[in-house]
């Protein structure tokens, strides 16, 4: 029997190799953690980058040279003589030390103009968003017109309706037009919106709160994200703001750090005047620094409040 069963074994052809079978790769699924990538997408996020910090870059590097290394070197490479301190120093006591008089006119602008446009916003925002009243379709075409129009179109009929009541080349010809921001207004007006449910409200009112407290220790606690989002965008817009000081002030004791530092860029092009361009980079550093403390310790707030309202539940 075993010599049989061998025999059969042996006599028996082999089986025919199967087929390969192709496997099907599966698609890669794509969840909202795990985005689909595109190349076309990381190129123009590099390029945006690298827009944005060559500036910066070139900033950094060029406030560290003298005014005789900004022209024997490379712009994007530092010179052999290291003259940061120096140029600072030089900044704050140039031509009497204007330079911190400039720097402390820009914070009052700061903190009176944005700090009221962004309170003014909030108020205004708050009550467009959670009361009824007759007219409130109009004020919100006006709102959008006013969000459509440039600031630069508005400021020499500004400067015409300030010289007739006598405020030109005063501080209150930068800060009155500080606290209008029809933009923030219109964030403030659609964060309000969602971000205060109407039956707190009604909660607080049934305990007896007026409308005064209701606000205060209700809604604006509810609405910091939204306040810090605007008060960002309003100090930015002040901090920046070169036009209107430039043609409502004639003093430079009254000048903010943007119109004083092109004064001193101008008097390389006048008779006679001294080149002091290693002092208006460094001024611009020094400028610079306090906006980009403000993103960095304010940034979730901000980002939260770009984010509110985006998604509807």
């Amino acid at each position: 029997m075993t010599g049989l069963s061998s025999t059969t074994t042996a006599a028996r052809p082999a089986a025919p190799p199967k087929p390969a079978v192709a496997r099907l790769r599966t698609p890669r699924r794509h969840t909202p953690g795990r985005p689909k990538r595109s190349v076309l997408l990381t190129v123009l996020t590099v390029v945006v980058l690298l827009y944005s910090l060559v500036p910066l870059l070139w900033l950094l590097i060029s406030a560290t040279k003298s005014q005789q290394g900004l022209a024997r070197s490379f712009g994007l490479w530092f010179d052999g003589d290291f003259a940061l301190w120096d140029n600072i120093t030089q900044t704050f006591t140039y031509q009497d030390g204007v330079f911190g008089r400039w720097l402390l006119n820009t914070l009052l602008y700061v903190v009176v103009g944005a700090g009221g446009a962004t309170f003014l916003a909030v108020l205004g925002g708050y009550a467009l968003a959670k009361f009824d009243f007759p007219g409130k379709r109009g004020v919100f075409a006006v709102v959008i017109g006013a969000v459509a129009v440039p600031t630069t179109a508005l400021a020499v009929p500004t400067f015409l309706m300030f010289s007739k009541i006598g405020l030109t080349d005063t501080p209150w010809a930068v800060i009155i037009p500080s606290l209008i921001s029809p933009f923030g207004l219109y964030l403030m007006w659609v964060f309000a919106a969602e971000a205060i449910p109407a039956e707190l409200m009604e909660a607080a009112r049934i305990d007896g709160a007026g409308e005064v407290r209701t606000f205060f220790q209700v809604a604006l606690p509810l609405l910091a994200p939204g306040t810090v989002t605007v008060l960002l965008f309003t100090t930015v817009a002040t901090w920046n703001n070169y036009f209107l000081p430039l043609i409502m002030l004639k003093d430079p004791d009254w000048y903010p750090l943007t119109v004083g530092l092109d004064a001193w860029n101008k008097q390389a092009y006048a008779a006679g005047g001294e080149v002091v361009f290693n002092l208006v980079i460094t001024g611009s550093l020094i400028t610079i620094v306090p906006l980009i403390a403000a993103f960095l310790l304010l940034q979730k707030y901000w980002q939260s409040g770009l984010a509110a309202g985006s998604v509807k539940e």
